[in-house]
């Protein structure tokens, strides 16, 4: 016991002299919603080529990317890959998904990259809510996805800043010029309503 304690002391007065590292901090957790802000001014350019990355946490560089993008990043720094987690389900369920581009076999380098395989993914895993034209609907940190004129998928987080002057919040994208927080969140019918992380439904 007394030893212990000898030991105990020493340490503690090595550390106090610097000459012995204290235990690191934690790193900081991260939202969904800060990791989707600190995007912008960040991610300037819009670019969906196809890109080789490693697995899993692969990315495209930070300076660019695409709508599905933003939603990758901010879910992988709260500790989703969807990367990951879609690749995973494609090689299982690849029935499940849209064979929109004619693929035999997944592909994890882009199919994560794309909309309708996160729709999908996030209502196979149970994160889809109602998809609603009221505002009042969708909370900071739901993801949004819409059809733009011609059908063009599009994906966003809804932000937790509203817009000046109304009951309606912003939505971090990327759909051209990098990721911004605009007022986009009704200004085309939306598709799709997910919350990740949500409490699961109460079970009796």
């Amino acid at each position: 016991m007394a030893a212990r304690l000898a030991r105990r002391l020493v340490l503690a007065a090595l550390m106090g002299a610097g000459l012995v590292a204290a235990t690191p901090p934690a790193p900081p957790v991260v939202t969904l919603l800060e990791a989707a802000h600190r995007q912008v001014g960040v991610t300037r350019l819009y670019d969906g080529a196809y890109v080789r990355l490693a697995y899993p946490g692969g990315d495209v560089p930070a300076d660019r990317g695409v709508c599905t993008d933003v939603v990758i990043r901010a879910l992988r720094a709260t500790g989703l890959d969807l990367q990951k987690a879609v690749h995973e389900d494609m090689r299982a369920n690849f029935a499940a998904y849209p064979r929109n581009w004619g693929l035999r076999r997944p592909d994890r380098n882009i199919d994560h990259r794309r909309v309708p395989n996160l729709e999908t993914w996030f209502r196979r895993a149970g994160h889809a809510l109602p998809v609603t034209a009221d505002a009042a609907d969708y909370r900071p940190g739901d993801i949004v996805s819409w059809r733009l004129p011609g059908g063009l998928p599009h994906i966003g987080v809804v932000s937790d800043r509203k817009v000046p002057g109304a009951d309606r919040y912003l939505v971090v994208h990327n759909i051209g010029q990098g990721a911004r927080v605009e007022d986009v969140l009704l200004a085309w019918p939306p598709v799709g309503h997910f919350r990740v992380f949500r409490a699961p439904p109460a079970t009796r």
